[in-house]
């Protein structure tokens, strides 16, 4: 159950003065940022609503950001970053989302010091402190503030609430970044994530709006949900050509079906990992 009381007044304390939100489009950093405008409206504060253009999301991510800004009343504002200029990020160690983090929230934090800004917050949610997330020791270390998790909020309560104040995006699958897509220890290859978002792009235009091509050197594992895996067999023809296309050579899918974090199967997941 919600205590819309508790968090609403959270957020007003934090919008008493301006504040810095990382935000991606997705549903948890977009009800925190809906949250925030309104309490910023009575406190008189600015909220600014930063979004990362990388090479590592898809473009679609930047457009969903710029229309839930819109929607909320925020200052929208873009930071384009480069990940091949870290050249750490680019051997994708098991902390690749630790460094990846501090590389981004830095920017952040510049960005905040620039516009006199000294609170800096981003949509981690209780669930997230349970799984494999070394980007979370990041932002310890920078001092960002993950309200939602602070409070308790988990995702299937952030849906309801990003559904009950009427949100374009409550219903939005996850989005994480492209670099989840391979093995840890592959090195990054951008031209391989630009065909794997168009790969990821015709299968949700052909009726799979959760879906992962998980790419194993020349095999491509697509994971969608178990309930699904008939339907997408049923279209195996379009997928494999279109695929093909794409270079990919090795056509497979995972029986086991869409799961969060499937990469991280041999990462240790205790807390000191985090």
């Amino acid at each position: 159950m919600v205590d819309w009381n508790q968090i609403k007044e959270e957020i007003r304390r934090i919008a008493r003065q301006d504040v810095c939100l990382a935000f991606s489009g997705g549903v948890d950093s977009s009800i925190l940022l809906k949250l925030l405008c309104d309490a910023a409206g009575q406190e008189g504060s600015r909220v600014y609503a930063v979004t990362f253009q990388t090479r590592l999301h898809s473009p679609v991510d930047l457009e969903t950001a710029r229309k839930v800004a819109e929607e909320t009343g925020a200052v929208h504002c873009v930071l384009e970053v480069d990940e091949s200029e870290n050249e750490a990020i680019l051997y994708n160690p098991v902390d690749r989302c630790y460094l990846c983090k501090k590389y981004l929230f830095s920017r952040l934090i510049q960005f905040g010091k620039e516009h006199g800004v000294q609170v800096f917050l981003d949509g981690t949610n209780a669930d997230d402190l349970h799984v494999y997330r070394p980007g979370i020791r990041a932002l310890r270390e920078l001092g960002i503030r993950s309200p939602l998790a602070e409070l308790g909020i988990t995702k299937e309560q952030v849906r309801e609430m990003a559904a009950a104040l009427g949100l374009s995006v409550a219903s939005r699958p996850s989005a994480p970044c492209l670099a989840t897509r391979i093995p840890y220890g592959t090195r990054l290859d951008f031209q391989l994530f630009e065909r794997i978002d168009q790969g990821e792009t015709f299968l949700k235009e052909l009726g799979f709006p959760t879906v992962r091509l998980r790419v194993h050197q020349d095999i491509v594992r697509i994971e969608v949900p178990a309930e699904q895996i008939g339907l997408l067999a049923a279209k195996k023809d379009a997928v494999v050509s279109r695929l093909k296309e794409l270079g990919f050579v090795y056509i497979t899918v995972d029986l086991e079906g869409f799961r969060s974090g499937s990469m991280d199967i041999y990462v240790n997941r205790d807390e000191s990992a985090l």
